[in-house]
């Protein structure tokens, strides 16, 4: 058969299974793919336009028009995105690149709206095998293969989305794991061991021998966690069985939940999912429960341990955050991402006299590097990072990404995992940028990768800032025209478990008295993403929590949900005069805001850390304490898991948008009912935000009253 031949079959296929001898994408054109090199005019365009941008005077008109656009409930269809979009630097941004026609979120998600399909929305729709893709609707019920719509449903919730987040976040820990034992046994790396104590408490918690050297107990414990990830799944997991809470444990093999190896988890959860394997519908959900709590203690909450064991571990302080903190003369480099593990090295070098005096050289005023996303949640987390020279704050959220290149100021855009749009080429390209990534599980189209060698992570992090400096020379040679929006935001960071009980003197005790005595009602976690869905783009996220804290619920957030609090205002001091009487009181004596930002979304590890001790102090299972877990706005595939973990340990899980589960009955009737019956915790699904917040407040004081609190 010839080449020629080759590309026949392929048109016929077309033909054969749509009625059509052309395939949509061949309709495509060069501009319609994200190739770099596809767009030689890409400079030719229409040009970028910085002078007609419609923005604020100051953070306190901002922050006016935040409150009274909420209150106006304008966040529909008609105005989009600008009246969902409550980033003052995004709103500048947005105007910029959708007045220059390049592809944005905001503009994408509007252009997908018509075309969109409802059995994907709903979870009734297969591609398993070839016999698809499958859609179930009541004149056809059922798949080629019999798949009914539960099985289909729940197969789909689990494989689509629990095993893949799953996988992410013990990738993340296994990753973080490396480089704690690159730190033991190679100083030369750069990396280094800033919290010993802690790493000495957990290795003991885990049976190790705590009173080795501090570099063989990091090799130790490194290897231990590991090792326990790739573990098999009919072996108990020894990480879940030192961490988790007794009562839990207990639940889960009772329930058989009790996980084995992480890996070994998510491959026997996705055999499960082959074409005419398990048809039970039930059986995949309380396998998604399974799977949530190995994403917790061999993910999330052990990856959480090891960064601080490597960063240093949280600090309260007062902070910056927001496009604002850029500099035209500053080489600017932005660390995208959830892994700040060759980040926290660069800003080490970045910090010194040399790198400084380099950057000085090549005709700047210095060097800073800024994180985005969860990635700079965490950095501005950590102590031992937000408190060096070679740090500049934190900028935004993911939505913000595209708009934040479009400054033309970014030198050097450096990312390590999920949250870097496909676009970014197109973006770099247009202005000037940089982009590398330092870790070769994500790849970019004509851009550079490094090799993840936690052992060279000192040379690799060079590498990345001579880049950098390159990048600064070129930009100022070609004298192309740049705009910076001027809002910055006040924000206090550093919220964890340890923080939190030693500004309260060493214990939850106070903090479990106002809970008792009704001035805190109980606890929200806020967390997770925005999307760019109407109605949402970090509004939805705004409204929720301010309805909350007038409720006196103390809310925790985490991940995008982060940056939405600081540029809102929530995350300053100031915002306890928004609150209820009793949360207003509580915020006041302590000075403290009344949304803690416990950081990235992984950082949903330290918040259940902290619930736990919480429950230990009052001697009760994690069910019964009066928290709600909200993702207002959730994005992927790792929020799901998420969910699943919370449920896991027993409490109320709100997400929205609505999850693609309502096409089976079964599915929805499981997760929003049966697994309270077990012991383990709900689902609910509401988009408005009234009533999300009544949903909260009705759940805090069923529990309040269960403990005896009313």
């Amino acid at each position: 058969m010839t080449d020629k031949d080759i590309k026949k079959s392929y048109e016929k296929s077309a033909e054969r299974m749509e009625g059509s001898n052309k395939t949509f994408s061949s309709g495509l054109k060069n501009e319609d793919f994200n190739d770099p090199a596809l767009h030689e005019d890409i400079h030719e365009k229409k040009p970028v336009n910085y002078e007609t941008i419609d923005g604020f005077s100051s953070m306190e008109e901002v922050h006016k028009w935040q409150r009274q656009h909420i209150e106006k409930d304008d966040q529909s269809k008609e105005g989009y995105p600008l009246n969902i979009i409550i980033d003052p630097d995004m709103r500048e941004m947005y105007q910029v690149v959708h007045d220059a026609d390049m592809s944005n979120v905001f503009d994408r998600f509007s252009q997908q709206q018509p075309i969109q399909c409802k059995f994907c929305i709903e979870g009734l729709s297969c591609q398993l095998c070839a016999n698809g893709p499958c859609r179930i609707s009541p004149k056809v019920p059922r798949g080629v293969c019999g798949v009914d719509a539960d099985t289909m449903v729940a197969r789909n919730f689990m494989y689509r989305h629990v095993t893949i987040g799953t996988a992410a976040n013990i990738f993340h820990c296994h990753q973080a794991a490396r480089s704690l034992k690159a730190a033991g046994q190679h100083p030369e790396s750069g990396l280094k061991i800033r919290d010993p104590e802690k790493l000495k408490k957990y290795a003991d918690m885990a049976g190790l021998d705590a009173n080795k050297p501090q570099p063989e107990i990091a090799v130790d414990f490194a290897d231990w966690v590991m090792n326990d990830i790739h573990s098999p799944y009919h072996e108990e997991s020894k990480t879940v069985e030192a961490f988790a809470p007794t009562k839990r444990k207990k639940l889960w093999r009772e329930l058989g939940l009790f996980p084995g190896g992480g890996y070994s988890e998510v491959s026997y959860a996705q055999t499960r999912c082959m074409t005419n394997f398990t048809s039970d519908p039930v059986e995949f959900l309380l396998n998604s429960v399974r799977l949530g709590i190995a994403n917790e203690y061999q993910g999330l909450f052990m990856l959480d341990i090891i960064q601080e064991i490597l960063m240093g571990t949280q600090e309260i302080a007062m902070k910056k955050q927001n496009m604002g903190l850029l500099k035209e003369n500053m080489i600017n480099v932005v660390t995208n991402g959830h892994m700040p593990l060759v980040s926290h090295v660069a800003i080490d070098l970045a910090s010194t006299s040399e790198w400084q005096e380099k950057a000085k050289d090549a005709g700047a005023d210095g060097i800073q590097i800024l994180g985005h996303v969860c990635e700079g949640q965490q950095l501005i987390n950590y102590a031992d990072m937000h408190n060096q020279k070679g740090y500049g704050g934190q900028e935004g959220e993911w939505l913000s990404q595209e708009y934040l290149l479009a400054t033309g100021v970014i030198d050097l855009f450096m990312f390590d995992y999920n949250c870097t749009v496909p676009t970014m080429p197109l973006y770099a390209k247009r202005f000037g940028t940089k982009l590398l990534s330092v870790h070769p599980v994500i790849k970019l189209q004509g851009t550079d990768t490094l090799d993840f060698i936690p052992e060279k992570m000192s040379e690799q992090a060079a590498k990345a800032l001579d880049m950098a400096i390159g990048s600064f020379k070129k930009r100022k040679i070609e004298n192309k025209k740049t705009y910076i929006p001027p809002h910055v935001s006040d924000c206090m960071v550093g919220f964890s478990t340890e923080s939190i009980k030693n500004a309260l003197g060493g214990s939850f005790d106070p903090l479990i008295e106002q809970i008792a005595n009704g001035n805190i009602r109980g606890i929200a976690t806020i967390v997770g993403c925005t999307t760019a869905r109407y109605g949402q783009g970090g509004s939805n996220i705004f409204k929720i929590t301010k309805g909350l804290i007038k409720n006196n619920i103390l809310v925790l957030s985490g991940g995008c949900t982060s940056a939405v609090m600081e540029y809102t205002g929530l995350t300053d001091p100031k915002a306890s005069d928004e609150c209820g009487e009793g949360l207003k009181a509580v915020c006041k004596q302590l000075g403290v805001p009344p949304v803690l930002n416990y950081g990235a979304c992984v950082d949903i590890g330290k918040m259940t850390q902290t619930a736990m001790e919480i429950a230990d102090a009052l001697d009760v299972d994690t069910n019964k304490l009066p928290i709600v877990i909200g993702a207002p706005e959730y994005l992927e595939q790792k929020a799901v898991a998420d969910a699943c973990t919370a449920v896991a340990l027993g409490w109320l899980v709100h997400v929205a948008p609505v999850p693609s589960i309502t096409g089976s009955p079964v599915v929805v009737k499981t997760l929003t009912e049966t697994t309270e019956t077990l012991g383990l915790g709900k689902v609910v699904v509401e988009m408005d935000a009234e009533k999300t917040i009544q949903i909260y407040v009705d759940h805090i004081e069923k529990k309040r009253k269960e403990l005896g609190l009313n």
